[in-house]
């Protein structure tokens, strides 16, 4: 067995003395893990840094053994987004994010995404968003996306202004009013790609993606939300290029 394709590099491990076992997100063949020899070279161990980009060949004997890597480097960004915190906090939360799909299952749409906001990745104008809807994307790709195309209780798909934390879909702000205290807030931006875009909105965003992937997720697994999550998040108030904790 042999294939190969373009992979982003999201978890490695330790093998042995001088190997390695590299997590990949591959757009055609998904999550996909396999040994590197020599992966803890001075000569290989640059490339296969969290984020990096790589061309990947991967061979086995048999279709379902972990097999074996050979990697090309193709975009060294990991160190540039270890220059600030805030790009760090970001690459770690990505990366373990990733790390939560299933293994040998293609998600072409989440590789793509997950590669256009690593070559940005402390850009801090549009990163955020970006980490946004790659959240809300991965919930579709595992099976629990929120349907914010019409109200719930009214089948009307105007004035939305929360999303129920029991099913997932979206309230009007007339069906929601009177239970707003056990709503989410839904943030005006996620469903029309013209509206502006506030700090509020923002926190309202990431408050909604973070409640259903504890609930859909990190829950079920016995996982908890990851700390560089949270840090990103800190570290988007702060003034300094170094960011905050």
């Amino acid at each position: 067995m042999e294939w190969r394709d373009d992979g982003i590099v999201v978890g490695i491990r330790s093998h042995g003395e001088t190997s390695v076992i590299l997590d990949l997100v591959t757009r055609q063949h998904g999550r996909h893990l396999g040994f590197v020899h020599g992966g803890r070279s001075r000569r290989l161990r640059p490339s296969l840094q969290p984020g990096n980009g790589v061309e990947a060949v991967w061979r086995s004997r048999v279709e379902h053994d972990l097999g074996t890597y050979t990697i090309e480097p193709r975009r060294m960004r990991a160190s540039r987004a270890m220059e600030t915190a805030r790009g760090l906090h970001a690459l770690n939360h990505l990366c373990g994010l990733a790390r939560l799909l299933p293994e040998r299952e293609p998600h072409p749409r989440l590789h793509d995404r997950l590669e256009m906001i690593l070559e940005a990745v402390d850009d801090r104008a549009v990163t955020p968003l970006a980490i946004v809807f790659f959240e809300l994307d991965l919930l579709t790709e595992l099976g629990f996306g929120l349907d914010l195309s019409a109200c719930v209780a009214t089948g009307r798909n105007d004035d939305l202004a929360f999303v129920s934390p029991k099913s997932g879909r979206a309230v009007s702000r007339s069906a929601g009013e009177p239970y707003a205290d056990r709503m989410l807030v839904l943030p005006a931006f996620l469903i029309d790609e013209t509206a502006e875009v506030s700090p509020g909105d923002l926190v309202a965003a990431f408050r909604l993606a973070e409640y259903f992937l504890m609930r859909d997720v990190f829950v079920p697994r016995g996982l908890a939300m990851q700390t560089a999550r949270h840090a990103y998040l800190r570290s988007l108030d702060a003034t300094d290029e170094g960011g905050a904790a």
